[in-house]
């Protein structure tokens, strides 16, 4: 199916081409806006296909229509929480163990095989577009868009740091306060996904809040300023404190099974209504009887 959208062209771009129109009041990409002009609906006004050079007047509603595409992922029915959606936008709780995309040691066990399986089961044959990614092991929301148009605003806002993430982590040492690290973050093998920190890397700024600590343990709330690869486990196992289930970053595994970080709360302005979305998603249980496990709520600092 093809995604109809709908924009009137206000006062202000009275006498401008239909491409700066698109460009600076739609927000639409030049490669998108390109595209359409292969289509005979691709870009309307009145009934009648409209040209990039044609001058629009303000009042008038150009309708877009974007082509569906063909995804090349296999779809494999794997199971997926469903946040929310619409014609644009696909939110996901993504289980821990679930990689995102397909790789030469992840072939039809991600969440795009996944996606692509929800989708087609509507007859939607759309491609999977993540903005930003988790870890394979990092459980929590997923944003995808479910067209060109919505994915390059969303990309645009994920480069503008416009898109906000809240993640939560259960590290190994106990906490109190809030903080930040700012350390850079390099990959010391190019051969390997292992990351470090040292003066040599890319800047990499973590702020954290702590929830509660004890028994050796703080589960904290985690805002990225930048994001880099591994960026929360690189930087408290950087503090001594590496998250619970870390083998990688020399957490252990004794309490739970996989690095414990979760990504609870999203938020962003919608693609094409922009109207600002809040989305939120409990600990999963892993991570919830760990959490629990802490006795004493640690004191905020003001």
């Amino acid at each position: 199916m093809k995604r109809k959208l709908e924009f009137a062209v206000p006062e202000e771009m009275d006498g401008a081409k239909l491409i700066h129109f698109l460009r600076s009041h739609v927000k639409m990409s030049y490669r998108l806006a390109m595209s359409l002009k292969q289509y005979p609906d691709g870009m309307m006004r009145n009934g009648e296909k409209i040209r990039t050079v044609d001058k629009v007047k303000a009042g008038e509603i150009i309708e877009i229509n974007i082509p569906q595409e063909e995804s090349s992922i296999e779809p494999i029915n794997i199971p997926i929480d469903v946040i929310y959606e619409d014609e644009d936008i696909l939110l996901i709780n993504k289980q821990a163990g679930l990689a995102m995309h397909p790789t030469h040691n992840h072939q039809g066990d991600t969440l795009a095989n996944a996606v692509a399986f929800y989708l087609s089961e509507k007859g939607d044959t759309g491609a999977f577009r993540s903005i930003g990614r988790l870890d394979k092991d990092t459980s929590g929301i997923v944003l995808c868009a479910l067209n060109p148009f919505a994915a390059s605003r969303l990309s645009d806002e994920l480069r503008a740091g416009e898109i906000k993430k809240t993640y939560y982590a259960v590290v190994q040492g106990e906490y109190s306060g809030e903080g930040t690290v700012d350390v850079p973050i390099y990959r010391p093998d190019p051969m390997k996904t292992l990351r470090a920190a040292g003066e040599k890397g890319d800047r990499a700024v973590t702020h954290w809040k702590c929830i509660k600590s004890g028994k050796g343990l703080s589960l904290l709330e985690i805002n990225l300023e930048t994001g880099r690869t591994h960026q929360i486990r690189v930087h408290f196992s950087h503090l001594g404190t590496p998250l619970a289930g870390d083998d990688m970053y020399g957490g252990s595994c004794e309490m739970i099974k996989r690095h414990a970080l979760h990504c609870g709360r999203l938020e962003f302005m919608h693609p094409v209504t922009g109207e600002k979305m809040c989305i939120t998603s409990p600990l999963p249980q892993d991570m919830q009887r760990l959490a629990d496990t802490i006795w004493h709520r640690c004191m905020f600092m003001h």
